[in-house]
């Protein structure tokens, strides 16, 4: 009896040893290609980052660490230096060269049909040489200290694989060898990605020797596989299972402040945007965006708090930046705009406006937390004072499909960044595509002054400096209220009780970081 009881016992611990060896994360958005240089969007670089690597890292607060390269320099104001790691391989046993790391720093000013996102973190580099096996320089046309962060977000593929490899080389997995810790095995449209372990990761091996991300963008759903052992961990715990989550004693639970901002884009550049008219629906003699009383009334009439505590279900922060504490850039000294209906009606009064407009707020209904239900917020306490607030909710896609093709005018999106002014660079810099700036700035605002304080933080390779014109530079944005920040979202991930992950303030999901107990 002593024996069979021993059996069973070795019996279920190798079974639960075998299961273990596959991990199984359920992803809270759509992941739209798998091509790493298409399309910025946290999901794809989620993905991405499974199968190739950058130049940098960061840790799970943002600091920056090393990636392929082992080590950076400024030789001088225009000049950096990085040391690449020996020894590394691609998955398909070719080795990496300095060759592969210049074309895939050229590679995103190239891809036909690309939304964007890549190119403004390559359009510093002036030049690129080769100094030795291991040694590249990069030269800026101008001083630039923000180069290093700018290519974490540029992954290193394979020039022979990819010269001339189209999105669906990579979808089919032809052109998707990278030098990451897993290997794509495939990839089925709005349903999952799949892994194979690198057993070679020069990172050191993997716990897990299978991968599967599985697209679960709706709350109930997503909690549902996890209850269920369909899945071992989810991300973007729903706030409403959170407590049940919580209180489950076959689960754990990890979260942490997220670098991520939510935030309402406004029309700036229109005489009569779209969806913006008066309360009979005809057209505005004027675009009421381009008043900073009427912008900073639509501030006022935002109750920050109600959204954090019962919107959000206490997994936001109110927000006065847009990037959270503790990120490089963030002003402290900026506080979240009061809550005040009364004053937001006599600056709307002021403006022109006594019997308020009409207006449509755009967003996405599966990519934040609880975004459809933020959006409903913020148009109820618009509405009430004056400003007749309807709300259209779509799936991504969607919706930044509406705003590429300029359909909306008030929009909300939400950004994560590891460095103030390089959010302020996308997102509020005057647009101009030769620079790459302003890529995201739907509202199209711009402040002369704002774009120079920009380039000089950016321009600044002394990191005191740098940091401290970044904050100058995030309150004259808000001051400015060239974007409406709310809140900062506190993301969280669920888990089988077995596993562990420490949480990440840049949000993303890494399976190799998870670790059996």
């Amino acid at each position: 009896m002593v024996l069979k009881h021993l059996f069973s016992v070795l019996l279920a611990l190798y079974g639960a040893l075998a299961h273990a060896a596959d991990l199984r994360i359920g992803l809270s958005a759509d992941v739209t290609t798998m091509d790493p240089h298409f399309l910025a969007s946290q999901p794809n670089l989620t993905v991405g980052y499974h199968v190739f690597d950058a130049l940098t890292h960061v840790d799970e607060k943002a600091r920056l660490i090393p990636g392929l390269a082992i080590s950076w320099r400024a030789v001088d104001a225009t000049t950096w230096e990085f040391k690449l790691r020996p020894g590394v391989k691609f998955h398909d046993g070719s080795d990496l060269t300095a060759e592969d790391v210049l074309f895939s720093l050229e590679r995103p000013l190239n891809i036909k049909g690309s939304p964007g996102g890549f190119a403004a973190y390559v359009r510093a580099i002036a030049s690129k040489e080769i100094v030795d096996k291991q040694t590249i320089r990069l030269k800026t046309a101008t001083p630039y200290g923000a180069l290093p962060e700018d290519l974490n977000s540029v992954m290193i593929v394979s020039k022979k694989l990819a010269a001339n490899a189209a999105p669906e080389d990579f979808e089919s997995g032809r052109a998707t060898i990278g030098t990451g810790p897993y290997k794509f095995v495939r990839f089925a449209r709005g349903d999952r990605v799949e892994y194979a372990r690198n057993d070679s990761y020069w990172g050191g091996r993997p716990a897990w020797d299978k991968v599967t991300l599985r697209i679960m963008p709706t709350d109930p759903v997503r909690t549902a596989a996890l209850l269920s052992g369909e899945l071992d961990v989810i991300e973007h715990v729903p706030p409403a299972d959170r407590e049940k989550l919580f209180k489950n004693n076959q689960l754990r639970m990890e979260q942490t402040i997220s670098w991520r901002t939510i935030f309402l884009h406004l029309d700036q550049y229109r005489n009569q945007p779209p969806l913006v008219t008066d309360s009979a629906g005809k057209p505005l003699v004027n675009n009421p965006f381009r008043d900073i009383r009427v912008r900073r009334a639509m501030s006022m009439a935002i109750n920050r708090a109600a959204i954090a505590e019962r919107v959000m279900e206490k997994l936001a922060v109110p927000a006065a930046n847009i990037v959270s504490p503790g990120v490089f850039g963030h002003n402290a000294q900026l506080k979240p705009e009061t809550y005040n209906p009364d004053g937001a009606k006599k600056l709307l009064s002021e403006a022109g406006y006594p019997n308020g407009f009409t207006v449509t707020l755009s967003g996405p209904n599966n990519r934040y937390i609880n975004d459809e239900q933020v959006l409903q917020a913020v148009a109820q306490m618009l509405t009430r004072i004056g400003i007749q607030t309807k709300v259209e909710a779509l799936p991504l896609n969607a919706f930044l499909g509406k705003v590429r093709k300029e359909e909306t005018s008030f929009s909300m999106l939400g950004w994560g960044s590891f460095a103030g002014d390089l959010a302020l660079r996308s997102l509020l810099a005057t647009p101009n595509q030769e620079r790459a700036w302003g890529a995201w700035n739907w509202g199209r605002s711009s402040n002369p002054k704002l774009d120079q304080l920009i380039g000089q933080s950016l321009a600044s390779v002394d990191t005191k400096a740098r940091e401290a014109l970044a904050r100058d530079a995030a309150a004259l944005a808000m001051n400015d209220v060239s974007l409406i920040p709310l809140h900062h979202q506190i993301v969280s991930w669920a888990m089988k009780s077995n596993i562990s992950y420490t949480p990440r303030t840049d949000e993303f999901t890494f399976a190799h970081l998870f670790k059996p107990k």
